[in-house]
């Protein structure tokens, strides 16, 4: 078993390796087919469907693109149904009518007719495919192209019959994917799938630029409110009247409370009962009185619009009551927008909030929410300490990261002797722009947000101020010379008359007693490394720096 939980962005070299025989249907002159390469087929539900699949599956595939699309193209087969039909962009090249058998049948045709096609990759949930699982494997076992499965639900204790139908499922695969190690167990354990055959990459999650959360607040006219929100498809699996009955202990002690529900009903529940839940929902604000303190969020939302709502949001709630949902893209998206999160225990939650990254209580306990509400409002730090840890907890699992590891999985799935280049994204130097003031760089921010009650460091300045040369060595960018004149004239600062230097200094530009207390080597030798850095740009750098720097040497 293969567990990606958490890597650095990095550069891979990979070559792409040659496609595993399956049943002896991939043709020996491979080496002659190579240069055709170009397609990882994608077979999935794709915007503008509205399914969670489908969105995660669109942010998967742009990071992919943006990192690798120089190397080769992802195309889709979009999943739809008798009643579930769309107009789709041109990357859409093929369709598979989940209700037709036929459809499954021709699928395998045009698959191994295509020989741009190097490799398959299914995005599967078991309610996709309705009553034609069996269709579905024989299709796959038909594909000779090598295939992985990205399983997005995973079922522990199945019956006799489930358990045949995953393993089934899972033999026309040559690697698997799961988003949890729970989920990775449970197919050892429960299906008796080997390790060596799954792979473990979490839920994606969007890098966010954070917002002021009262600006956020002002323009959604939620100004002087303390907001709990949820989001995503509507459906009784989410016992949102969990919050709702809770709301009446929170509204004791914060009476400006607002609980927002995002989110509009999934299409498939419209179409079996209506707006039931919905309706279900509203009667239970109006029983318990609620109406000024709930506001229904009716809306597929945009990205850029759902990320502001998460944003605006003091605490994000998930009251999953399904104890077998393996993985909930609303709830990581809500701690990648810095939300405290109080979460039922399923096993994602379980796996990224444990040691201080956010509150699990018990399903359907509207009393142990309560508490928990009221505790995190009460304590503003500890607030502050669990978006904090939940933020650094799935830092790793950016989409670009996302990206990175899907591609490992393509590079040890198919086998060719193509090179996958890596496309290091455009170098942005906005955060180093944001955090230096005219004195120099401050020492820390609150998550993008500079904080400047934590002073300057000598340190923190002459790592700045060697990135900055090597920017403009690369770049030859004009703007980089005020930053490192910034940069060289703090260190200039932070020379003592004995020829040492100071590494701590406040806001008011006097050194502290931290540089009495700490132990400085490190910052002095980093100081001395960055301006014989400097001085070695003689020939690009004004002169007047050059000068300056030899001077503090």
């Amino acid at each position: 078993m293969s567990i990606i939980p958490s890597f650095q962005y990095q550069t891979p070299t990979m070559t792409l390796l040659a496609p595993a025989k399956k049943s002896g249907n991939v043709t020996n002159n491979v080496k002659l087919e190579q240069k055709l390469l170009s397609d990882v087929l994608f077979i999935t539900t794709f915007p503008p469907r509205e399914c969670g699949i489908a969105t995660y599956t669109q942010d998967l595939i742009e990071s992919i693109s943006k990192g690798f699309g120089t190397t080769f193209n992802i195309s889709i087969c979009a999943l739809e149904s008798e009643h579930e039909a769309h107009q789709y962009a041109s990357q859409i090249k093929y369709k598979l009518n989940t209700d037709d058998i036929i459809s499954y049948q021709q699928l395998a045709t045009d698959i191994n007719a295509n020989k741009k096609i190097r490799m398959v990759v299914l995005q599967h949930e078991f309610g996709l495919f309705g009553q034609n699982s069996a269709a579905l494997t024989e299709m796959l076992f038909a594909i000779n192209k090598p295939v992985s499965i990205v399983f997005h639900t995973v079922l522990p204790g199945p019956d006799i019959s489930f358990r045949k139908q995953v393993i089934d499922l899972a033999a026309t695969a040559d690697s698997l994917i799961v988003m949890t190690k729970s989920s990775a167990n449970i197919l050892v354990r429960d299906y008796n799938i080997k390790k060596s055959k799954i792979n473990v990459i979490p839920h994606g999650t969007h890098l966010i630029k954070h917002g002021d959360r009262d600006n956020l607040k002002a323009k959604y006219g939620l100004e002087g409110k303390q907001v709990l929100s949820t989001f995503g498809f509507l459906g009784s699996g989410k016992s949102i009247e969990t919050t709702l009955e809770a709301m009446p202990s929170i509204i004791s002690a914060y009476p400006d409370i607002m609980f927002l529900i995002i989110g509009k009903t999934h299409p498939t529940t419209i179409k079996r009962e209506g707006e039931f839940y919905r309706d279900f929902l509203k009667t239970k604000v109006e029983k318990l009185g609620l109406q000024d303190h709930v506001l229904f969020v009716n809306a597929f939302l945009p990205l850029n619009e759902l990320l502001e709502y998460l944003q605006l949001t003091d605490i994000y709630l998930f009251t999953s009551k399904d104890p077998n949902q393996a993985v909930s893209g609303t709830f990581a998206y809500a701690i990648s927008c810095g939300c405290p999160i109080i979460s039922t225990p399923i096993p994602h939650a379980k796996e990224v909030l444990k040691n201080d990254a956010g509150i699990i209580i018990d399903f359907k306990s509207p009393d142990q929410l309560a508490a928990a509400v009221i505790h995190l409002l009460n304590d503003s730090p500890y607030r502050t300490q669990l978006s904090m840890n939940g933020l650094h907890r799935m830092a790793s699992t950016a989409w670009e990261n996302s990206a990175i590891a899907h591609a490992n999985i393509i590079r040890s799935t198919v086998d060719d002797d193509f090179k996958l280049q890596y496309k290091l994204p455009k170098i942005n130097l906005s955060h180093i722009q944001k955090l230096t003031t005219d004195i120099g760089m401050i020492q820390f921010s609150q998550i993008n947000i500079p904080d400047i009650s934590t002073g300057y460091t000598l340190d923190d300045n002459a790592r700045a101020l060697v990135a900055l040369c090597q920017h403009f060595a690369l770049t030859m960018d004009e703007d980089d010379i005020k930053l490192i004149r910034i940069y060289n004239n703090f260190i200039k600062s932070c020379l003592q008359e004995k020829g040492n230097f100071l590494n701590y200094m406040d806001t008011d530009l006097n050194f502290t007693t931290q540089n009495e207390e700490t132990n400085l080597e490190d910052a002095i030798g980093r100081a001395i490394w960055a301006l014989g850095f400097l001085i070695s740009k003689t020939q690009l750098l004004p002169k007047d720096i050059i000068h300056d720097a030899k001077k503090n040497l």
